[in-house]
C-alpha cells in the first residue's frame, strides 16, 4: 500500500528589527517626503499606459483558505490524451486501497506569484488568527517583498475596511537593507473586523533611475538612457483613469520629459531633471508600477481604546465598610453602597476601571477561614471565590453585600466619576451552588460517588468543585452566556477571567466571538500565570488583555528581556497588563523594599505597558507575607480588611500613582505598545527604556518621546551614563535636546549620552519628555 502524502507546513517568520516605517494617507496613494492627497486606494497605478501593454495584476487568494488563483507565469496542466479510436486490450490490475481520509484534506500549495510577497507580518497560522489593533493606532505591517534579477521592486499595505472596501494605503520601506525585508504602518479609524493586504510590484522608475545614474556618469548609452526616461515619465504622466496622477504632478513629469529630450542641454543636466526631488516626489505619492501582485488578505480585528491602555483599580468590596459590631464584637460586612463612597478617592488617582472581586453568594460547605485554614469560625465571609449558597450562584449578589439596585448606583457613580467597572468572572462552584444539584453533570464524579473538588497538588481546595466542559459543553455554554448578559445588562464593560487556562481554548474562542458580535465595547482580561504559548493563545482566541510574568521581572536584565517581548511580534495578539501585585501575589521585591520598592514598581507597571493596575492597599505598602508564600498575610480572599487611607498621604504612592496615571494620559506614547526601545546603561541598577510616537501617528498631531530611567535598587544610591539614539526619535545626533522631567517637574539639557544618578530616598525614577524642535506646540 502507498503512504499517504505528507502535509506541508509552512516556515516560521523570521521578523528583523524594525528601524523606519512610512504613514497611511486616508483614502489612497502612498505617500512620499511631502504628502498630497491621493487618489482611491483602488486606483493605484499599474502598468497600462498609450504605448505600451499592460501587464496583468497576479492575485493571490483574498481570503485565509481560499483556493489559489490562476498564475499567468504557473507552468500549464499537461492535456489528457484522448483515448485511442479502437478498445485496447483489458488487462487485469491489483490496485492498492486509498486510505480513508481523516479530517481536513492538506492544503494545496498556493502560487507564488509574479513578484513573491512571502513572511508577511502580522500574521499567524495563514491569518487563522486575526492580529489586534485598537482605534487609532498604527499598526506595522511588514512583508518580505524581492525578485529576480536586479530591477527595483516596491511594495504597498493596503488596509481593507470591514466593508471589503479599501481605507487607505502606505508605500512600504525598507527596514533592513539587504533582507529585502520592508514595511509601513496602516492606521484604522474604527472598530471592527478589518484586513489588510500587501501589494508587491516592480518599480520601473526606480530601476531607470539607478541604471540611468551609473550609466550617464560613466558615458555609456547616454542618449538610450535619456530617451527610455523620458518614454517611462511620459507613460506616468499620461495615465488616464482612476490611475491618473494628480494634474500638478503630471506637469512635472511632462517638464521632465522636455528637460530628458533636450539635446541642447548637457547629459547630466538633462538627467538631473529626470532625478529631480520633485519627479521622486510625484512619482512617491502615485507610483508606476508594473507587474503588481496582491498578497491574500490577512484579518484585522480592531476594538477600542480601553482594549489596549488604561489602568485598573483591584478591590474587595466586602472590605469597604467592614466593621466591627460594638455590642457583639461580630464583624459586619461592607456593602455596595459604602465601597461606592471609595469611588471618589479611587477616581482622584487616574484610575479607568474599577474592578471587583465576585460578589456573589458566598458557600458555607468547607468554607476557608482566615489565612486559607480548613476551619472557618462563626464570622469568617469565606472566599469569595467559592461561588454559590442557598441565595444563588453566578448570576446573583451575595446578600451581605445588597442586591442588584445596590450594584446599579454603584456603577453609575463609577460612570459619573469617569471610570468602568469589571467583574471577576471564576467559572466553579462551591458546593452548596445551584448548580451542584441542578446540573451534576456539569462536575466530575470520582469512583466513590463523591464530586472532585479543585487540587493543584500538594494544595487542595475543598471549598470550590471545577467545572468538567466536556460532559454537557452546550449546558455549560448557553449558562455562561446567560450569566454573563446578566451583568452585561447591569452596567459592566469588562471581565477579569479568574484562571481562563483551566478551561478549554475552544470554549472561550466560541464565547468571547459570541459576545463581541452582541457587545463590542465589552472587554476581558485573561488571569492566567502559565506557560508561555496557553497565555499567546489565550490572547488569539479573543481576550483583549492579559497579565504577565512582569511581577516576577526585577533585574535589569529580566526587565530588559520582557520589555522587548511584550512589546515584540507577540504584541499583535496579547497585550500585556502590568500588576505589582494582586491578591493572590506579593513578591518577594515588595516584601523588601520598603515604601521606595512600591514606588520603583509602581513608575515600572504604569510606564513599562500601555495597560497596568494595582490591588487595593497598594497605597499603603501593604508587605507583610504569610510565612512560607508569596502572598500577604491576613489575606483579604478569606476575611474582612478595612484600611484606613489617611496613611496613604504619608507614605505618598498614592499621590504618586495619581501623577503616573496623569502623566499617561498627557504623553500618547505612553498609551501604546509595540513602541518601546530598550536603551543600554552603564549601571546593572539602572534600566532605561522609551517610548515614541512620530507626528503622523499622534493623535496630537505632534511628535512624543517619553524616556524613563529606573534605579531598581529600593535601598541604595546609583549613578551611571544612559546611550540614547537621539536619530530613532527623528531628532539630531551629538546635539542636546531639552528634557522635562515630568515627574519631578524640572528640566535638563540631555544629548547622546547623559549621566544620570538617582538615589531612592530622593526619587526612584527619571520620567523625561525630549522637546522636538521646531514641532508645533
Amino acid at each position: 500500500m502507498t503512504s499517504p502524502r505528507p502535509r506541508r507546513t509552512p516556515a516560521a517568520d523570521a521578523t528583523p528589527p524594525r528601524t523606519a516605517t512610512s504613514a497611511a494617507v486616508p483614502g489612497g496613494a502612498p505617500t512620499g517626503p511631502t504628502a498630497a492627497p491621493a487618489p482611491a486606494p483602488r486606483a493605484l497605478p499599474s502598468s497600462s499606459s498609450p504605448a505600451t501593454e499592460a501587464i496583468p495584476i497576479v492575485r493571490a487568494p483574498q481570503d485565509a483558505g481560499a483556493a489559489p488563483a490562476a498564475d499567468p507565469s504557473a507552468t500549464p496542466q499537461r492535456r489528457r490524451r484522448p483515448r485511442p479510436s479502437t478498445p485496447r486490450r483489458s488487462v487485469a490490475r491489483k490496485v492498492a486501497a486509498r486510505p480513508r481520509r481523516r479530517g481536513a484534506a492538506p492544503a494545496r500549495a498556493l502560487p507564488v506569484g509574479r513578484i513573491p510577497i512571502i513572511d508577511v507580518d502580522p500574521v499567524t497560522e495563514e491569518g487563522r488568527f486575526p492580529a489586534k489593533a485598537v482605534v487609532g493606532e498604527a499598526v506595522p505591517v511588514r512583508a518580505t517583498v524581492f525578485r529576480e534579477g536586479h530591477d527595483a521592486v516596491g511594495a504597498t499595505a493596503v488596509l481593507v475596511r470591514p466593508d471589503g472596501t479599501d481605507h487607505s494605503w502606505a508605500r512600504m520601506v525598507d527596514v533592513a537593507p539587504g533582507l529585502d525585508r520592508l514595511e509601513a504602518r496602516l492606521v484604522p479609524d474604527a472598530e471592527g473586523d478589518w484586513s489588510f493586504r500587501v501589494e508587491a510590484w516592480s518599480d520601473p522608475y526606480g530601476t531607470w533611475s539607478h541604471d540611468a545614474a551609473i550609466k550617464v556618469d560613466a558615458g555609456v548609452d547616454v542618449e538610450l538612457m535619456l530617451t527610455e526616461g523620458a518614454l517611462l515619465l511620459h507613460r506616468a504622466a499620461e495615465r488616464r483613469g482612476a490611475a491618473a496622477m494628480p494634474p500638478t504632478d503630471a506637469q512635472v513629469l511632462r517638464d521632465a520629459v522636455t528637460a530628458l529630450r533636450d539635446t541642447h542641454r548637457p547629459p547630466q543636466a538633462r538627467l538631473a531633471a529626470g532625478l529631480s526631488a520633485p519627479v521622486q516626489s510625484a512619482l512617491a505619492r502615485t507610483p508606476l508600477r508594473d507587474m503588481v501582485t496582491l498578497s491574500r488578505r490577512y484579518p484585522l480585528v480592531v476594538h477600542r481604546e480601553l482594549a489596549l491602555a488604561g489602568s485598573w483599580y483591584e478591590l474587595f468590596p466586602r472590605s469597604h465598610g467592614a466593621h466591627r459590631d460594638p455590642q457583639t464584637g461580630e464583624w459586619r460586612s461592607g456593602t455596595l453602597r459604602t465601597a461606592a463612597q471609595e469611588l471618589p478617592r479611587i477616581a482622584s488617582m487616574g484610575f479607568d476601571v474599577v474592578y471587583l472581586t465576585p460578589i456573589h453568594p458566598i458557600g458555607r460547605t468547607h468554607r476557608k477561614g482566615r489565612n486559607n485554614s480548613l476551619t472557618a469560625v462563626p464570622g469568617d465571609p469565606g472566599s469569595p471565590y467559592a461561588i454559590g449558597s442557598a441565595d444563588g450562584g453566578h448570576d446573583a449578589i451575595e446578600p451581605s453585600l445588597g442586591t442588584f439596585e445596590d450594584f446599579d448606583a454603584f456603577v453609575a457613580r463609577a460612570k459619573e466619576l469617569g471610570m468602568e467597572v469589571a467583574l471577576d468572572v471564576a467559572l466553579q462552584a462551591s458546593p452548596d451552588h445551584p448548580w451542584v444539584t441542578e446540573h451534576p453533570e456539569w462536575f466530575t464524579t470520582r469512583a466513590d460517588g463523591t464530586i472532585a473538588y479543585a487540587e493543584n497538588p500538594p494544595k487542595k481546595y475543598q471549598d470550590i468543585y471545577p467545572l468538567n466542559f466536556d460532559n454537557d459543553p452546550e449546558g455549560i455554554y448557553a449558562e455562561v452566556r446567560r450569566v454573563l448578559q446578566v451583568w452585561i445588562d447591569h452596567g459592566v464593560t469588562a471581565f477579569r477571567v479568574d484562571n481562563p487556562h483551566t478551561k478549554p481554548l475552544s470554549f472561550w474562542q466560541r464565547l468571547l466571538a459570541d459576545v463581541r458580535s452582541d457587545h463590542p465595547d465589552v472587554l476581558f482580561l485573561s488571569e492566567a500565570f502559565t506557560r508561555p504559548a496557553m497565555m499567546l493563545t489565550l490572547g488569539k482566541v479573543g481576550f483583549h488583555q492579559s497579565y504577565t510574568y512582569f511581577t516576577w521581572r526585577n533585574t535589569k536584565a529580566e526587565l530588559e528581556e520582557y520589555l522587548a517581548r511584550v512589546g515584540g511580534p507577540e504584541a499583535a495578539w496579547m497585550r500585556p497588563s502590568f500588576w505589582p501585585t494582586t491578591h493572590d501575589i506579593l513578591p518577594p521585591y515588595l516584601q523588601h523594599g520598603g515604601t521606595t520598592g512600591f514606588a520603583v514598581r509602581a513608575v515600572l507597571a504604569a510606564l513599562g505597558a500601555p495597560t497596568w493596575g494595582v490591588y487595593s492597599g497598594y497605597e499603603l505598602v501593604e508587605n507583610v507575607p504569610r510565612p512560607g508564600v508569596e502572598e500577604q498575610i491576613d489575606n483579604e480572599k478569606y476575611e474582612f480588611r478595612p484600611r484606613d487611607w489617611a496613611r496613604a498621604d504619608d507614605l505618598g504612592i498614592a499621590l504618586l500613582v495619581g501623577r503616573l496615571n496623569e502623566i499617561r494620559r498627557e504623553h500618547p506614547a505612553l498609551r501604546r505598545l509595540r513602541n518601546v526601545r530598550v536603551h543600554a546603561t552603564s549601571d546593572d541598577s539602572l534600566v532605561a527604556f522609551s517610548r515614541h510616537v512620530d507626528a503622523a501617528h499622534s493623535p496630537t498631531g505632534r511628535p512624543d518621546t517619553v524616556v524613563v530611567v529606573v534605579n531598581l535598587d529600593p535601598h541604595q544610591p546609583h549613578e551611571g551614563v544612559v546611550e540614547l539614539d537621539l536619530t530613532a526619535f527623528g531628532l539630531p545626533a551629538g546635539r542636546a535636546v531639552v528634557a522635562h522631567d515630568v515627574l519631578a517637574g524640572e528640566s535638563y539639557a540631555w544629548s547622546d549620552r547623559v549621566w544620570v544618578r538617582l538615589d531612592p530616598q530622593v526619587r526612584v525614577a527619571h520620567v523625561v519628555h525630549l522637546e522636538h524642535p521646531g514641532a508645533p506646540s
